[in-house]
């Protein structure tokens, strides 16, 4: 069994929305439940997986920067804030935090539900405590 954490985070990395999907199932796929849940924003830094069209735009039409670089076999580059992009490693560190947990880990949990309350637990306590 694989799956995919991913999260929404403030600008200083503490996860506002987390959802996890199935490993298989590429990143910007699945991004449509981010941006119904999306919450006020400037901007939204994401990894090369969710640059497509379509969510951009509708980063664009809820008044949200995009600030995703292109993937690779793009035909015209995607221009970005590399200096504002380089702060996305605030999530990355939050998520390796995370991971920290052994259960989050290794993933004990054979439901994804059960999963996905291990992870809830694991953010709560490592932003609150």
């Amino acid at each position: 069994m694989n799956t995919k954490l991913h999260a929404v985070a403030d600008s200083i990395g503490h996860p506002i929305r987390i959802f996890i999907t199935a490993g298989q199932v590429s990143d910007h796929t699945d991004a449509r439940a981010m941006v119904n849940s999306q919450p006020p924003a400037d901007w939204l830094l994401g990894g090369r997986g969710y640059d497509a069209g379509w969510f951009r735009e509708a980063l664009v039409d809820k008044g949200i920067k995009p600030c995703i670089p292109g993937r690779k076999p793009r035909d015209k580059p995607i221009r970005y804030d590399k200096r504002r992009y380089k702060r996305r490693n605030r999530i990355e560190i939050t998520i390796g935090r995370l991971k920290n947990w052994r259960r989050v880990a290794t993933r004990y949990d054979k439901s994804p539900s059960v999963f996905l309350s291990a992870i809830a637990l694991a953010a709560t306590v490592l932003i609150w405590l």
